[in-house]
């Protein structure tokens, strides 16, 4: 089981990344997957969630109508898209797996998680 993301960088303040998260090992579709990021000196927090048979999404606040979260089955990957981007959106990056499919805001819900992907915001 093994979930990888990518795509983090240097970006300026209003710009845009899009991270992926690659899974493999186990059944992709059948699993909600999640995005969180932890900056320096913080904890780490909830970003966005997909589920897998809806395709309900979530979002934390600080990042809700400027985030965009997506999935693509066939490929077994999840996407993050960032735009708008703030220098306090500055963090690493984690992608994670959820077989329960409730709380998705909660990480103690979340059994796997990939390493991270860093990503900077600044001028």
């Amino acid at each position: 089981v093994q979930l990888q993301a990518s795509g983090g960088g240097l970006a300026q303040p209003g710009g845009s990344l899009r991270l992926s998260c690659a899974a493999s090992g186990f059944a992709f579709s059948v699993y909600t997957m999640g995005w969180f990021r932890q900056a320096p000196g913080k904890e780490r927090e909830f970003v966005s969630s997909i589920n897998y048979r809806d395709r309900r999404t979530y979002y934390a606040d600080s990042v809700k109508g400027r985030f965009t979260i997506s999935r693509d089955n066939a490929e077994n990957t999840v996407f993050l898209q960032m735009d708008s981007l703030k220098p306090e959106d500055t963090a690493v990056y984690y992608c994670a797996r959820n077989p329960y499919h409730n709380k998705p805001r909660d990480q103690i819900y979340y059994d796997t998680w990939g390493g991270g992907t860093l990503v900077t915001v600044s001028s």
